[in-house]
């Protein structure tokens, strides 16, 4: 696929569970791009866990390094980010990519998100509560409005990371 020289990075944005990572590796590979989730870079950097940088430093700090990295990281083309599902909630984020920057929602639903997390190895913090579907859907109500402000939204309930990357693409070379 040749994709406009207007687009020079994809985000995926969206609730833990929508297939951020695995769509963007999807697309990466179809498009020929570097991919990078930003979750695993900050781990490889700081040589811990989300988890425990949650534990030991607190979401503040966290969403501050999350921050720092995307600038980084949003100065690169031909790169698909994956960040975590709150990267979307800090005001002004998203507004702050380059131009050639183009924000993708996967919109999933509380209950597909909780059905494709049960049993992940991976500690989620904010969903480590004794509700993780009502923690799901509280924040569903809460980023709603945040993820909305994406340039394309994509229902994922029900459809493979294949499927998504396909809609992104046809997406991209129809309206970019």
């Amino acid at each position: 696929m040749t994709t406009p020289a207007r687009v020079q990075r994809l985000v995926l944005v969206g609730l833990p569970g929508a297939g951020k990572t695995t769509t963007g590796r999807a697309l990466a590979l179809r498009l020929g791009w570097n991919f990078i989730d930003l979750d695993t870079e900050i781990e490889r950097r700081t040589g811990r866990t989300i988890a425990e940088l949650f534990h030991s430093h607190g979401e503040v700090a966290f969403r501050a390094m999350e921050r720092e990295l995307t600038v980084e990281l949003s100065l690169n083309t031909q790169i698909v980010l994956t960040p975590g599902g709150g990267w979307a909630a800090q005001p002004g984020l998203m507004e702050s990519l380059p131009p050639g920057s183009v924000v993708v929602w996967l919109q999933v639903s509380p209950e597909e998100a909780f059905r494709r997390l049960r049993g992940s190895p991976v500690e989620r913090p904010l969903l480590s509560g004794p509700d993780p579907l009502a923690a799901l859907g509280s924040l569903a109500e809460q980023r709603t409005e945040r993820y909305a402000r994406a340039d394309l939204a994509v229902p994922v309930d029900g459809r493979s990371a294949d499927d998504v990357a396909e809609i992104i693409i046809e997406w991209l070379e129809r309206s970019i």
